[in-house]
């Protein structure tokens, strides 16, 4: 399966200097799946589905043609690593994309790029002289929250509004064409290309067994005081959350908690900071890797303004398509905003669940972990008073 020798397995390989080029190998559907199984790769757009599942879906259709799309609308306000990525190493996601559409048949190969990443067409073009046996579609698309979707971006790449379809619809991964369409984060995407060239061994070296590999994180605070150097880095997955703000300069004596994982994230506090970034790792503060967000909560800035203000943002956001986005989310935001805990609590628990698509279920779970991690100021601010 690998294509070239093996270089040292270190944790700057998507941002690696130089990046790997040149012809890559050509696994068909099921040797695709098998490597993406040894090797354990989860998508890096949020969610951390194990992606050989996703290719399993479709291993039982194999007659189907599929349309494979490389997701980088980044439509979370906190994360700028795809379209870093993009800019550093597009070949790496040009790869990934060809090879997955490839091996599932080449229907078509679709890269959607949000407004706000900069690489566009020509850009990356220019990045694949030796790619244009299949070539890619690049399609920059209106931008928003919920824009980068799944089911949304299908939907806009057909002409349609970039919102979400009801995540009950077996038909809702289908396209006008009525292909399945296949989407994969734009990160996923390079590391699939790393895999085919290098195997599953090398790519495992570095993380930890039961989240292997490297992830990109993006780092910021809500002062610069705290944060100085924030952007992109790239880690070993299962590196303490401490030693990931470290190489943005972070100063953990300002630090008051850390948003992890982006808006549908959870918090964690100063004191628990020495945590991996892993899925087993931040399971007792109910977060997750998500998207490689990390943003750090100064101590002099109030949690719950900061949240009432996410939280108001998550509402504006909804798609308007069911009760949980028309009514609940912004009466949840209210009631953050009013420091109202228990309606905010109560509020949670109602919307969780519920919606058409996953926005009010990571919108409550992040009030759910302002509710925990800032019980004391929750309490202090019902009380008319703000201790900062």
């Amino acid at each position: 399966m690998t294509t070239t020798a093996l270089p040292a397995a270190t944790a700057e390989r998507l941002l690696a200097n130089p990046v790997p080029d040149g012809p890559i190998g050509r696994p068909d559907r099921r040797q695709l799946a098998a490597l993406l199984a040894e090797a354990g790769l989860t998508g890096r757009g949020g969610a951390g589905f194990p992606t050989a599942r996703k290719l399993g879906v479709l291993l039982a259709r194999p007659g189907d043609r599929v349309v494979v799309v490389g997701n980088a609308m980044e439509g979370e306000p906190l994360s700028h690593k795809d379209a870093v990525l993009l800019q550093s190493a597009p070949g790496l996601v040009l790869d990934g994309l060809q090879v997955v559409a490839r091996a599932l048949g080449g229907a078509r190969a679709i890269l959607a790029l949000g407004p706000q990443v900069p690489p566009g067409p020509a850009r990356l073009a220019a990045a694949a002289p030796h790619r244009a046996d299949l070539p890619v579609e690049v399609r920059t698309l209106a931008g928003g929250f919920v824009a980068g979707q799944e089911t949304a971006l299908v939907r806009a790449l057909d002409g349609g509004p970039p919102l979400p379809r009801d995540r009950r619809d077996p038909m809702a991964r289908r396209g006008a064409d009525r292909l399945p369409r296949l989407v994969l984060n734009a990160e996923t995407l390079a590391h699939v290309a790393l895999l085919v060239r290098y195997g599953a061994g090398w790519w495992r070296a570095t993380g930890t067994p039961d989240d292997p590999g490297t992830m990109l994180v993006t780092v910021s605070g809500s002062r610069s005081s705290v944060v100085p150097r924030p952007g992109v880095v790239e880690t070993e997955r299962g590196a303490s959350i401490t030693a990931v703000l470290a190489r943005a300069g972070t100063d953990l004596a300002q630090v008051r908690a850390v948003l992890v994982g982006g808006y549908h994230g959870a918090w964690v506090p100063a004191s628990a900071l020495d945590l991996p970034l892993s899925r087993a790792g931040l399971a007792p503060w109910g977060a997750t890797p998500g998207a490689g967000v990390l943003h750090a909560l100064a101590r002099e800035d109030c949690p719950l303004e900061a949240v009432a203000r996410i939280t108001a943002y998550l509402a504006g956001e909804g798609a308007g398509q069911c009760g949980p986005c028309v009514n609940g989310l912004p009466a949840l935001a209210r009631a953050v905003g009013a420091a109202n805990a228990g309606r905010a609590a109560e509020l949670a628990s109602l919307v969780d669940g519920r919606g058409a698509c996953a926005h009010p279920d990571g919108t409550a779970r992040l009030v759910r972990s302002t509710l925990h991690v800032f019980a004391d100021h929750v309490r202090a601010h019902a009380e008319g008073r703000c201790p900062r």
